[in-house]
């Protein structure tokens, strides 16, 4: 475990100490969480895309290592784009070529 620096160490205190009680959030809130809940998740339309093969095994490898469905990730993906939060990561698995002359920009 690494070591604890001075403001994570007061909070442990702190809880170690009974110093922080838990608290329910009030039915007004509750009711407003559920209600963002519910607009952010709702799917109310369908697409059709079509992939290349190596693309599709490449995003339900990156799913699998997100630990999710492979078309819940293609959603997340589109949903971060569109709201201008999509940020890249590195992948752990190695490039592969689809045969095709690579397009992309750099830069």
């Amino acid at each position: 475990m690494k070591k604890l620096d001075a403001f994570e160490q007061d909070i442990l205190t702190a809880y170690e100490s009974g110093e922080f009680k838990s608290t329910s959030p009030s039915k007004a809130d509750l009711a407003k969480f559920k209600a963002a809940a519910s607009a952010t998740f709702i799917k109310d339309r369908r697409i059709n895309i079509r992939l290349s093969s190596p693309d599709l095994m490449d995003i339900q490898a990156r799913a699998l290592e997100e630990g999710i469905p492979y078309q819940t990730f293609i959603a997340s993906i589109l949903h971060k784009y569109a709201s201008g939060r999509l940020f890249e990561k590195p992948s752990n698995l190695p490039h592969r070529s689809t045969g095709r002359t690579d397009m992309r920009r750099t830069g």
